[in-house]
């Protein structure tokens, strides 16, 4: 099985790793700008979904909230995605051995099951016709917990891998 320095290697030399490298600095610099704005895209509408989730503004319907948050985050998580994975392209394999992508994705992947995990939730599944009880409280405090930790763990080692 291959492990990460040969998919660096494969995505750097894939055709969107030559894309990108021959399209000029323009385009590195855009898409750049893209995963910027997807993350804190993400991330904003993830703030205010968690804080709300660790019992802020209790006032203000869950249901209201995640209808106004989630699809904030899952676009800013597409173009964040999308973007980084052609940056990736770019310069692959000058990541090899840098100790912050190891960080990285493993914290993305748990912000991601912490989200399947959270879909699951009772409270999370009838938000639209009821408040969460206490217990139920709990739980999704636990998970607006583990995203806050997640996407921020991911975003400082995001921003590290560049420092390395």
């Amino acid at each position: 099985m291959p492990g990460l320095p040969e998919f660096l290697a494969w995505i750097e030399g894939s055709t969107l790793g030559d894309l990108m490298r021959e399209s000029g600095v323009w385009t590195y610099g855009i898409v750049n700008l893209g995963h910027i704005l997807g993350i804190s895209s993400l991330f904003g509408s993830l703030l205010i979904l968690d804080l709300h989730l660790l019992g802020l503004w209790r006032r203000v319907p869950l249901a209201a909230l995640s209808r106004a948050t989630v699809p904030v985050a899952q676009v800013g998580f597409a173009l964040a995605a999308v973007s980084g994975i052609c940056m990736l392209s770019t310069n692959g394999t000058e990541y090899i051995g840098n100790p912050f992508l190891l960080i990285k994705f493993p914290a993305i992947g748990f912000g991601l099951v912490n989200v399947w995990v959270l879909s699951l939730l009772p409270a999370w599944r009838t938000r639209e016709e009821r408040e969460p009880s206490g217990t139920e409280r709990v739980h999704l405090a636990i998970a607006g917990g583990v995203s806050l930790v997640s996407w921020l763990t991911a975003i400082v080692a995001g921003r590290m891998i560049g420092y390395w």
